[in-house]
């Protein structure tokens, strides 16, 4: 009923930047809080920000300062904007919602596919 489709993950050198997004189509009648999270080789899948449908936003400690959440309503889009990146960076990244389907009024719990995110030294 809800997809999540995540872009703009690549290979970057560190210090570098990326601009995650991730759009979410289907019967929605809207959306709550919308997070990021990420998986390195090897470990377990991480939780790295979150965003509100009002915009009021809170990030992990091992990316404050350096990843900004956002999101666009109107188009059920959130995006990761990730400046000064380091090896440590390196994993899947995976967008998640909760959005709340238009017939019905169900509260989904929606997992995008992932996308890679490499950061050389």
């Amino acid at each position: 009923q809800v997809q999540l489709v995540e872009s703009g993950g690549g290979l970057v050198q560190a210090g570098g930047s990326l601009r995650l997004s991730c759009a979410a189509s289907g019967n929605i009648r809207s959306i709550g809080n919308m997070a990021w999270y990420r998986q390195a080789p090897g470990k377990q899948r991480e939780w790295v920000a979150e965003v509100t449908r009002g915009g009021g936003a809170n990030s992990a400690d091992s990316v404050k300062g350096r990843f900004t959440i956002s999101r666009d309503n109107a188009n059920y889009t959130v995006y990761l904007q990730m400046n000064s990146l380091k090896p440590e960076d390196t994993g899947v990244y995976y967008c998640y919602a909760n959005p709340v389907v238009t017939q019905t009024l169900d509260v989904l719990l929606v997992w995008g596919q992932g996308t890679l995110v490499t950061v050389s030294t």
